[in-house]
């Protein structure tokens, strides 16, 4: 969706605006957060939904005075969340339709589990943002930090649908164990990127580090930037002028490689990486 559009569709929805009212000491457990919850309610009632911070449930009110009222559904209602968020966890957290804009960092588990709508965060994102994600878009315009889109710890599968795109870097293991779906980051990735990878796309347009498609079965990575140290168990297939997948183009010569063939001799995945940033391989 292009900035006009979504300006104006944001401009038909009703909008609930959240402003923080102190520092938080102890994380705030904060799933509430969502258009869904937030549909057909006026501020007193959106105040009075709980939230967790540590071992006692407290209303939202006593953290963020609350302006505004939700629309006649999720799709309808517009949450702006003034101030730094980095430690509400969990906001966006399954919401399947309406918006969220954080005017600042988001905690931990932004939009975990998403099933449709948007949010942007023009700060940064903490760890396990859009985790198991299913559809809509999280829009990151600062850095995210682990686990990006990742399936949850003793899990296997990640994200399935929807768009991440994160204007910064992240860090370790982004696309763990997604099905589909695609993340594009402008910047960099740190180590074990689209680990267990099952399906769906990964672009990054920086370095990476090492463990690039580990264990990768299906799916495709795309590195514009130098592999520091890279996976052996992928085989060179051959080389291709420019990338094109949907809405995602990237110009120049990329060394096609498929694999992870350490894991098993039937994988499908496909890593592309930037011939002239990875000359040695």
């Amino acid at each position: 969706m292009s900035e006009v559009m979504s300006e104006l569709v944001s401009e038909a929805m009703s909008e609930v605006i959240l402003i923080l009212k102190r520092e938080i000491d102890i994380k705030l457990e904060a799933d509430v957060i969502t258009p869904d919850s937030f549909a057909g309610k006026n501020a007193e009632e959106i105040g009075n939904l709980s939230v967790w911070q540590g071992p006692k449930t407290c209303p939202l009110s006593d953290f963020f005075e609350v302006k505004g009222s939700g629309g006649s559904s999720a799709a309808e209602t517009l949450i702006r969340i003034k101030g730094d968020a980095i430690r509400v966890k969990r906001i966006g957290e399954g919401m399947s339709a309406g918006k969220i804009e954080i005017e600042g960092s988001a905690g931990m588990h932004v939009g975990s589990g998403m099933k449709g709508g948007e949010i942007l965060v023009y700060g940064d994102a903490d760890s396990w943002a859009g985790m198991e994600l299913l559809g809509g878009l999280l829009h990151i315009k600062g850095n995210a930090g682990d686990h990006v889109g990742c399936a949850y710890r003793g899990k296997w599968h990640g994200m399935k649908g929807g768009r991440i795109v994160i204007e910064g870097s992240a860090r370790h293991q982004l696309g763990g164990g997604m099905d589909g779906g695609e993340i594009l980051v402008e910047g960099n990735v740190e180590g074990f990127c689209g680990i267990r990878q099952n399906g769906g796309l990964i672009v990054v347009k920086g370095r990476a580090l090492r463990g690039v498609g580990a264990e990768m079965a299906a799916g495709t990575i795309v590195v514009g930037g130098v592999i520091e140290r890279f996976s052996p168990g992928f085989e060179y297939t051959d080389m291709v002028d420019g990338f094109t997948h949907g809405e995602v183009e990237l110009p120049g010569i990329f060394k096609k490689f498929t694999g992870d063939y350490a894991i098993s001799k039937r994988a499908k995945g496909v890593l592309y990486a930037a011939a002239d940033a990875n000359s040695e391989l």
